[in-house]
């Protein structure tokens, strides 16, 4: 207290012991300025400093600080605001400034720490008193020596890369089960008390739907920020991002990075969520942009139906290398390249920033607080469910009533999904092992009620508003080699990108129980032509159209409801939304033109 004039208060906040004393230090701090002021910036420093403060009228205060981080400030956030306030003339003092300093070596961001430092450096030993020295080094030290080595340490940092990467990867599979299961158990609840109808769908397939569509993601998301709060508290976190930073500072970004874009193959949601361990708010911003790009397993079954349907299962090297395989591996590929390029692009143009300087405290290694962790889970979770789950639940409601709205036969269709209800019914009364003669005849019959009700699906979606806007499309896609009802399906996927595939089974008449395994609908694509012409609708082209399509597009409204959650705006989103589909619509037109001229189609 005697140097640095201000009140210190001892707090741990792990503990949570300090925090009453902190609270009322602050209370009596307030205006009441320090007994001693302390100035960390070399004389030359003052003088730049003095001559900029002398710019500004002394009513305002603090203007000393103001200056200060205007002089210092590479990535503009304080120009703009304070050019409004005093003028151009105070802006080209600090230019001035900046291009003298830059001069004379070294970058802003550095000449500031380096001061900042030695201010500490000087007056460090008159309060703090370290320890004898242990034999062979401390704990830390010995762990350091193994954690941040550029061979060992990088080790390391992948294989806790791999149990991030597959701890939220794996757990899809049974979100995903678990997500049917509800799907499935509450709209049979509903219809035991309600007939096939308008009211009907929207229940089940409008806000059934849209609620399993949230929650789908939030074991993800817990997962994700459990693994995060127990890496940052116990220190780990931060070797990890002094190791990768000098692979990402290549395109300007630090090391911190990394587990947000890695954890983003699984899902781009908690990955963008955990951007928040990011503290430069423009490299923020950056990773959040960049972050859809990844490849997340939602994109998977689109991959896995084009990929077994159309391309050929031909290898090399003597069986090592698949073609399918390093297909699937080339649509990972370019979600990572695009976003190498995307994040260059954008730190040289609109989030344009200086050389940055990453400095980062590397804490001592601890046991992690299960306080903490419950706390970051818990806040993760419910910010999702709460202010993006809304946002979800209303776009799929509204993407429902696309496709069911005008309705055209509705009552052969109502008629006929009540009979095929009741069937279901009779065949699940019969319990897990009835005979073969109690069950065929029930299936046979439900077999060809859903051969009379798939064409009236399949009419029923050609004119419904969903089916109008894919024929609307139709000239603009159809230089990606789609038609009308592949368009309908990638608009139809704008909720959730994994939904194209059961469209698919609706829009060519197969019901919308069909998934990427179906041998139906790989049967139906292959054969499936353009309207009113023997020619071939899906070819190896349009093929990997489609995959590049949506290995590049935003189809995704749950990731955009979590960046506007995280940017607390709709410009970001939007910006993402328009320069994510015009990359998708490029890249798949110049997939399938190409593709079509080396195949001679």
């Amino acid at each position: 207290e005697k140097l640095l004039g201000v009140p210190v208060v001892a707090i741990q906040a792990k503990r949570r012991t300090g925090f009453l004393e902190l609270k009322q230090a602050m209370q009596k701090a307030v205006g009441h300025p320090p007994a001693v002021v302390h100035d960390p910036f070399t004389a030359e420093l003052q003088q730049r400093i003095s001559r900029l403060e002398a710019a500004i009228p002394d009513n305002d205060s603090p203007k000393r600080f103001a200056v200060t981080r205007m002089l210092f400030d590479t990535g503009g956030s304080m120009t703009g605001p304070l050019e409004a306030r005093y003028g151009e003339s105070l802006v080209a003092a600090v230019r001035e400034q900046q291009t003298e300093l830059a001069a004379t070596g070294g970058s802003l961001a550095e000449i500031e720490s380096h001061a900042r430092y030695e201010w500490i450096k000087r007056h460090l030993d008159s309060f703090s008193k370290r320890g004898e020295p242990q034999p062979g080094g401390a704990l830390s030290d010995r762990l350091d020596q193994v954690l941040t080595h550029p061979v060992g340490g990088l080790l390391v940092a992948l294989i806790m890369l791999l149990i991030l990467f597959s701890g939220v990867f794996y757990i899809a599979e049974p979100a995903s089960a678990m997500i049917e299961w509800f799907n499935s158990t509450a709209s049979d609840w509903v219809s035991q008390f309600l007939a096939p109808g308008a009211l009907h769908s929207l229940i089940t397939n409008g806000l059934i739907n849209g609620v399993g569509s949230v929650l789908v993601f939030l074991p993800q998301i817990l997962l994700l920020f459990f693994i995060l709060a127990v890496l940052e508290d116990s220190g780990y976190l931060a070797r990890a991002a002094y190791l990768m930073d000098k692979f990402l500072s290549r395109i300007g970004l630090s090391g911190i990075t990394l587990f947000p874009l890695l954890s983003s193959f699984a899902c781009a949601i908690p990955g963008i969520m955990a951007t928040r361990v990011i503290k430069d708010p423009r490299e923020r911003l950056i990773t959040i942009l960049i972050a859809p790009l990844m490849s997340c397993s939602a994109r998977l079954p689109v991959y896995i139906l084009m990929i077994a349907t159309f391309v050929p299962a031909e290898s090399y090297l003597g069986g090592l290398i698949g073609l399918q395989a390093l297909t699937m591996f080339a649509m990972y590929l370019i979600g990572v390249v695009v976003a190498i390029g995307v994040a260059w692009l954008l730190k040289k143009t609109i989030l344009k920033t200086g050389t940055s300087t990453f400095v980062m405290e590397l804490p001592s290694y601890k046991l992690p607080s299960l306080r903490n962790i419950g706390q970051r889970m818990w806040d993760g979770g419910w910010s999702f469910v709460r202010d993006a789950g809304t946002l979800i639940v209303a776009v799929t409601v509204l993407v429902w009533a696309a496709g069911y709205f005008p309705r055209g036969d509705q009552a052969a269709i109502d008629k006929l999904t009540e009979e095929k209800n009741g069937v279901e019914a009779r065949i699940e009364a019969l319990g897990d092992e009835p005979s073969d003669s109690e069950r065929r005849p029930l299936e046979e019959e439900l077999a060809a009620m859903q051969v009379q009700l798939d064409p009236l699906q399949e009419a029923q979606l050609r004119r419904s508003y969903l089916g109008r806007v894919g024929r609307w499309i139709e000239p603009v896609v159809e230089p990606l080699g789609w038609d009308w009802r592949i368009g309908s399906a990638a608009i139809a996927s704008f909720p959730a990108r994994e939904v194209v595939v059961s469209t698919m089974g609706v829009i060519f008449g197969l019901g919308d129980d069909e998934d990427e395994e179906s041998p139906s609908l790989r049967e139906t694509l292959k054969n499936a032509t353009w309207e009113n012409s023997d020619r071939k609708l899906f070819t190896l082209p349009v093929a990997l159209s489609l995959m590049v399509f949506f290995a590049l597009c935003a189809q995704c409204v749950s990731t955009l409801a979590v960046m506007k959650r995280e940017t607390n705006s709709w410009r970001w989103p939007i910006f993402s939304f328009v320069y994510m589909t015009v990359l998708a619509y490029v890249a798949a037109l110049l997939t399938y033109q190409l593709g079509s001229w080396l195949g001679g189609t």
